[in-house]
């Protein structure tokens, strides 16, 4: 457990946490992450939360925890910073529908609860705070069908579908978001799977199978983060298909950006997380008011604020990575990737 005091200057403190309508002073907030698979939450989104509450509450103290994808320590992790006197816990569930417990215990303590991320479709939290998940499934999934188009892929040819973990309410936004694009294409899902904990190893076994059943007649993946993405394209490497058919994927990891400029995935989502994190410390602060905070829209019966991310492939990677400074050339463009940032301009 990572357990950081937040301070700033004396007088900004006193300006923030003083006075009627400010935040509390020394108030403590917990953000409670679900996993490790995916790096981004200790690279993006916890230093975004930890950054903007140092604008925002100065005094406020920040208790950091991830659950690496297990339902009973999230829980511990939960009654713990209960304990410790949270005001205002931002919540992304491991398991969605176990979470609908805890918003509940929380709520019954006088403790707001925001759920980030991923829904809590079965009990209304006090917010919701994410990129717009359903959109993110519709977006890649129409992407790779426009591709398929364009290329001159015959019509009923047929595509895979990774999904996201079956425990995770955002996973299913994201899979009706496929789910909606495809059905109005012309291709069809050869087969379909739900990734248990989104973990990589589990995407690449099933895709592996895939491949041995379906042969050339895959002719497009639709994967619905990076990770899974990846685990389908190593798949494809293992079994010496080359090229490897068009993969999407979804957050604007390292590794993704580096197999789209290398042309071994299509496309992803850039969606800075540090975002949302800033959107959810906000929030917060403004529970810690006594303010209501305003409903962007409304998910679940749970007021939110939904963020529309951008699709990223080879042709707009340097517009909309590098030129707006979400990486830089010196993190991507190493070793074998140097002559594909060349070929695309990235790099001189």
């Amino acid at each position: 457990m990572t357990k950081t005091k937040l301070m700033l200057l004396a007088g900004t403190a006193l300006a923030l946490t003083s006075g009627a309508g400010l935040a509390q002073e020394a108030a403590t907030v917990a953000f409670l992450m679900p996993d490790q698979a995916s790096t981004r939450y200790e690279e993006h989104d916890f230093p975004g939360f930890e950054a903007e509450m140092k604008k925002l509450c100065a005094d406020c103290t920040v208790i950091y925890q991830n659950a690496n994808a297990d339902v009973a320590l999230q829980q511990q992790q939960f009654n713990s910073v209960l304990a410790q006197g949270a005001k205002v816990i931002v919540l992304d569930p491991v398991d969605s529908a176990a979470a609908a417990a805890l918003v509940t215990l929380a709520q019954s303590q006088g403790v707001k609860v925001i759920a980030y991320d991923r829904p809590i479709p079965d009990a209304p939290a006090d917010y919701y705070v994410s990129f717009d998940n359903k959109g993110i499934g519709q977006a890649i999934a129409q992407s790779l069908v426009d591709h398929l188009k364009a290329t001159g892929v015959p019509d009923g040819a047929g595509v895979l579908q990774i999904n996201g973990s079956p425990t995770d309410a955002a996973a299913g936004l994201i899979r009706d978001g496929i789910d909606a694009a495809l059905d109005a294409s012309p291709y069809k899902t050869l087969a379909e799977f739900d990734t248990p904990d989104w973990a990589p190893p589990e995407a690449q076994q099933w895709a592996a199978g895939q491949i041995t059943r379906f042969g050339a007649e895959i002719v497009g993946v639709v994967a619905a983060n990076d990770g899974t993405g990846g685990g389908a394209i190593a798949a494809f490497k293992a079994a010496g298909v080359d090229p490897v058919p068009p993969v999407t994927g979804n957050d604007a990891t390292i590794a993704a950006l580096q197999l789209i400029i290398s042309g071994d995935q299509y496309n992803t989502i850039s969606k800075p997380s540090e975002i949302v994190a800033a959107a959810a410390a906000n929030v917060a602060v403004q529970f810690l008011k006594g303010e209501t905070p305003e409903a962007k829209t409304t998910l679940y019966n749970t007021p939110s604020e939904l963020f529309v991310p951008a699709v990223v492939t080879a042709e707009n990677i340097k517009a909309e990575i590098f030129d707006k400074g979400i990486n830089t050339p010196e993190q991507i463009c190493t070793g074998e990737y140097a002559e594909g940032c060349k070929a695309l301009g990235i790099t001189q």
